[in-house]
């Protein structure tokens, strides 16, 4: 009698603890998932806030021209007042 429970009583035990670590296994993957899925949402936030604040140095250039180019038709309107009204 005693040999037929400890039959059944270890292979339930192993089950058990398969069963147990099958499922902390899973918790685990679930958790790293959305640790993962946190530090990606927390990258595009961050990339998208430097992006925000920095300006490119081509961009720079190109405001820059555009200013230059803005204050010359100023100054030759300007220029073609001051004419028009001598």
């Amino acid at each position: 009698m005693e040999k037929q429970i400890l039959q059944l009583l270890i292979p339930g035990i192993g089950l058990i603890s398969g069963l147990i670590a099958t499922y902390v296994s899973l918790q685990n993957r679930a958790l790293l998932a959305e640790v993962r899925r946190e530090i990606a949402e927390l990258e595009n936030r961050l990339i998208l806030r430097i992006n925000g604040t920095y300006v490119r140095r081509q961009e720079c250039g190109l405001r820059e021209e555009l200013v230059h180019e803005r204050l010359a038709s100023i100054v030759d309107e300007l220029k073609n007042r001051n004419a028009a009204s001598d």
